[in-house]
């Protein structure tokens, strides 16, 4: 898929594809642009001034950026935010910052779990929505849903007979979950939320476009389903730390990937903790060792 050039990916909606196709962005992170003539942009990618070049080159003579809509804040889908907005004069609007959404188990032990990966720690929209909240655009309206468990503080806009579901649902793999701004609970929880919405396609904000909503979301959760099966089989072998845990749960990972492979298994331990089905010593953190109740 061919990055910088417009995409008409659904009636009504155009992506530009940023040029940072990676091992967790797939062919790189899409930018969707909605409407014509007063342009809502969701998600603005990553600090890249080609992209930028690309965005603005995307619009048609006539045409501005009037909103900026994040729908979370890793620094893949929010670097250009500031440039963009300086560019455009368009107002932010998303949930809230970076630990907006956080979960009390999180936040609790948060400072014990931090990862950080990709983070955009200094983002701050001008306007924050809630879940549920129907936004009023230029482009038509829109409905935020607030879908935590890739990040606490992503949503999902719902409009019409689609919906943008940034990292939480993706068209080419399943989803990172790195606490403590990723929990599993709230990743669960979200799941059902988006099945509940009766929409044909979701776009992603990397790969394909989905036209089996609920057929994914099922498999996503069958897929943690056996993962938390992997995590208890390697801790029936007695405590262990999480390193000796990834590689117990991911035998066939790559040494390279395993610090990823452990993020995702801390989200997994910390989600059992929570529920009394694994004990941390001394509590949940990165060092703590794990064993089964």
């Amino acid at each position: 898929m061919k990055a910088g050039v417009v995409h008409q990916v659904h009636p009504g909606v155009r992506a530009v594809l940023a040029p940072n196709a990676g091992p967790f962005t797939y062919w790189g992170t899409w930018s969707y642009m909605l409407g014509q003539g007063a342009v809502t942009l969701i998600d603005p990618g990553p600090d890249d001034d080609r992209h930028l070049v690309a965005l603005l080159a995307a619009l048609e003579p006539g045409e501005h950026i009037a909103e900026i809509l994040l729908t979370h804040s890793h620094r893949d889908h929010s670097g250009l935010t500031p440039k963009l907005k300086a560019a455009t004069g368009a107002r932010v609007t998303a949930f809230g910052p970076s630990d907006a959404g956080m979960s009390e188990v999180m936040q609790r032990f948060g400072p014990s779990l931090i990862g950080g990966e990709g983070v955009d720690q200094a983002f701050a929209p001008d306007r924050s929505v809630a879940d549920g909240e129907r936004v009023e655009l230029a482009s038509g309206p829109l409905t935020v849903l607030h879908t935590p468990g890739h990040m606490c503080n992503h949503v999902a806009f719902v409009a019409g007979d689609f919906a943008l579901t940034g990292d939480h649902v993706l068209g080419y793999a399943s989803t990172y979950i790195s606490p403590p701004h990723g929990d599993l609970a709230q990743f669960r929880e979200s799941c059902r939320h988006l099945a509940a919405l009766d929409v044909p396609v979701f776009l992603p904000g990397h790969g394909e476009v989905l036209t089996d909503p609920k057929g994914r979301l099922a498999w996503l959760e069958a897929h943690r389903d056996r993962r938390e099966a992997r995590v208890l089989a390697a801790l029936a072998g007695g405590p262990a730390r999480l390193a000796d845990l990834a590689r117990a749960a991911y035998p066939d990972v790559p040494e390279a990937a395993l610090p990823a492979a452990s993020r995702n298994l801390l989200a997994h331990l910390v989600d059992l903790w929570a529920r009394d089905i694994v004990r941390a010593e001394p509590e949940p953190a990165n060092d703590a060792i794990w064993e089964i109740r």
